[in-house]
């Protein structure tokens, strides 16, 4: 009784999370009009990540609320995407990307072998996506724009993940990938946290 209460707590509160995720961060460009030490290439990975592994999930029907927030992210990403394509000045370039990734979402399910083999380098792709926030941190050297309450719920709904997936499915590849991406959204977020900090030390200096 006390591991389906914690369960539904922990698939409840990742839920409710990721309703608002992403908000932080649409309203940090939304107030900036600026794009600085976002990465669009990071963005884009993890929209392709989040729709292999909902596919993923949906085809195989594994129980709808370890994957719920997915559909909700995924919308989250768009309006990001859209953003920044308009406080770039590349608003035209959002119906390619648009064409690319329901071509794509489309083919993960014409045969298994392609969902299945998607799914073995989600992590990868999901790991990439970090690495490209990284690196552009660390090119900027500004978390100015960046918000740090959406990385740190990012690394919360990955964390609650790992116990939901242990406890239900037990699938060995979900379980690794929300394993990555909580370290990994971690480091981001140590990251956005340590050149905010360094830039207040040096408006102070």
């Amino acid at each position: 009784m006390e591991s389906d209460t914690l369960l539904y707590v922990a698939n409840f509160s990742t839920l409710l999370v990721c309703m608002v995720l992403k908000f932080p961060q649409i309203f940090v460009l939304l107030r900036a009009k600026t794009t600085t030490g976002v990465s669009l290439p990071s963005l884009a990975l993890e929209l392709v990540g989040y729709i292999v592994f909902v596919t993923y999930q949906m085809y195989y029907e594994y129980p709808p609320p370890t994957y719920l927030e997915y559909p909700i992210l995924i919308a989250q990403d768009v309006v990001l995407l859209l953003l920044i394509f308009y406080y770039d000045g590349r608003l035209q370039h959002s119906l390619a990307y648009s064409v690319v990734f329901v071509v794509g979402w489309r083919l993960l399910t014409v045969q298994k072998w392609i969902l299945d083999f998607a799914m073995s380098l989600c992590t990868f792709i999901s790991g990439a996506s970090k690495f490209a926030q990284l690196q552009c941190l660390w090119r900027s050297k500004d978390a100015g724009h960046v918000s740090a309450l959406t990385w740190a719920l990012a690394t919360y709904t990955c964390a609650t993940r790992i116990y939901t997936t242990v406890v239900t499915t037990g699938d060995v590849q979900v379980l690794v990938r929300f394993i990555v991406m909580t370290l990994l959204n971690l480091w981001v977020l140590l990251s956005v946290l340590y050149y905010r900090r360094r830039r207040g030390s040096i408006k102070e200096d």
